[in-house]
């Protein structure tokens, strides 16, 4: 891996990873004082560019410019946050075209260049967004998918969920451990993140049965 920290932020469609990757990463600039950079999602400016989705053998192309986007923004900066990595053109060259040649080779691509993977959860409504949307039928089956391979390939992950603010700062919350242990002496990263620890609520109880905050499990123990 790079001298950068790589965040991926994976997810289902209208799930908010391209919000997500742009506001986690002026937050992790404002709270750290690293410099900070998202990365966009290559399949986007790839489909607006041609005017329709790509073939199925048009996938590693596509899948293989994501991961050099996040490696030339890693040379230049501290902190990348990527809008996607090949592992999410491997999920959707699965679902769509039923091909999974792919897979073995973006795993290994996004667990070589990422030190950390959120995972959106599926609590934002569905929106259309012109030609890379299905519907909002697709997005648990991609979820699904999503989970498999990074369950399979052995690779770390947190679920992002919330609204707004609420879902940066989970998000920021995530990846405060890896930024601690990549702060520079002196930096005075210790001591912001501290000053941010102080103010944090009391801690609350978290469900040991899924990463859900406000599940019903959660609810039911508030009423034993």
């Amino acid at each position: 891996m790079s001298g950068a920290v790589v965040i991926a932020v994976l997810g289902a469609e209208s799930t908010g990873k391209s919000t997500l990757a742009v506001a986690l990463a002026q937050h992790i600039a404002a709270q750290t004082g690293l410099a900070s950079t998202h990365v966009d999602e290559h399949l986007r400016t790839w489909c607006e560019r041609t005017g329709r989705t790509p073939r199925a053998d048009e996938q590693r192309a596509i899948a293989q410019a994501q991961q050099d986007r996040i490696a030339a923004a890693a040379a230049t900066h501290d902190v990348v946050v990527a809008d996607t990595s090949a592992l999410m053109i491997a999920v959707y060259s699965r679902y769509v075209f039923g091909d999974r040649s792919l897979e073995a080779w973006a795993a290994a691509a996004h667990a070589s260049s990422v030190h950390h993977t959120l995972l959106t959860a599926l609590d934002l409504p569905w929106i259309a967004d012109g030609l890379q949307r299905e519907g909002e039928h697709v997005r648990a089956p991609i979820d699904d998918i999503v989970r498999e391979l990074l369950s399979t390939n052995g690779i770390a992950w947190s679920l992002i969920s919330g609204r707004g603010q609420d879902r940066v700062q989970n998000a920021f919350d995530a990846v405060v451990p890896l930024l601690r242990a990549r702060a520079a002496p002196g930096s005075g990263l210790f001591t912001r993140l501290a000053a941010r620890d102080a103010a944090q609520p009391a801690w609350q109880w978290v469900c040991d049965k899924c990463d859900v905050p406000d599940c019903e499990h959660r609810l039911r123990a508030s009423h034993t």
